[in-house]
């Protein structure tokens, strides 16, 4: 489903993306994983295609699209969905009027038709009937449950997360885990969820990517991920687990 070929990017002389060979199969979760300011943001804003390479290739359905026009690119991401880090909802809108959004911008659909798919989209995040009420009214948990169903709202082929747990207790965590998984189970989608937090890729992946420095350092199923003997992968894990049981 998306292929990455010798992808680099800098921005001047600081090269934030060094050679990253990736695969991405049809219907699997792959996360990535990386501290901060180890790249794994770039590229996924690469990969959506926010940001241009360097150099490199990214191929998405079968189509390159590092060279692709703006209005082309456009056309290939209404098979994409993407949950944004701090949900990116609109604050004057309401939450149906915000996962509606990209309905009304990009097709023709009459007034009931939206309105039934906003209402599908809310109970399918578990948000039934909240289609008035205002972003300002909403936990952390529940905004991101509407950015998931505003990214849904077309059915896409391939769902982005970025950070999607971040500023969420461990609770709401668990819910927001569950709800990538069932949503994939139910759409078969091809899901890319960029994240710090490896009990949550643990969770709901079937492989983990780490990137380094700039640097792919392994692709693996979460149960081979966690028994590689490289030590920047071990400090890393070692240090999540040792902030987890200390509370920070």
């Amino acid at each position: 489903m998306i292929e990455i070929k010798d992808l680099c990017k800098s921005f001047g002389e600081r090269q934030v993306l060094k050679h990253i060979n990736l695969q991405v199969k049809e219907g699997e979760t792959l996360a990535i994983i990386g501290g901060s300011g180890s790249g794994k943001s770039t590229l996924l804003r690469l990969i959506i295609g926010l940001d241009r390479p360097t150099s490199g290739e990214i191929w998405i359905m079968g189509q390159e699209t590092s060279q692709m026009k703006d209005n082309e690119l456009d056309q290939l991401r209404m098979n994409m969905g993407m949950v944004f880090q701090y949900s990116a909802l609109f604050d004057s809108m309401t939450v149906g009027d915000n996962v509606a959004f990209g309905l009304r911008e990009h097709t023709d659909y009459s007034k009931d038709k939206i309105a039934s798919i906003v209402a599908e989209k809310l109970e399918q995040v578990g948000l039934p009937g909240m289609e008035n009420a205002m972003p300002g009214e909403l936990s952390g948990g529940m905004k991101k449950r509407v950015s998931l169903a505003r990214a849904i709202a077309f059915d896409p082929k391939i769902i982005f997360y970025d950070e999607p747990s971040s500023g969420l207790d461990p609770v709401m965590t668990a819910k927001i885990d569950d709800l990538i998984i069932a949503t994939k189970e139910r759409m078969k989608a091809t899901s890319i969820v960029v994240t710090h937090d490896m009990a949550s890729a643990c969770n709901i992946a079937d492989r983990i990517a780490m990137v380094y420095e700039g640097e792919l350092l392994a692709v693996d199923t979460v149960e081979n991920f966690c028994r590689l003997e490289d030590p920047r992968i071990k400090a890393f894990l070692r240090g999540l687990y040792v902030g987890k049981e200390s509370g920070k």
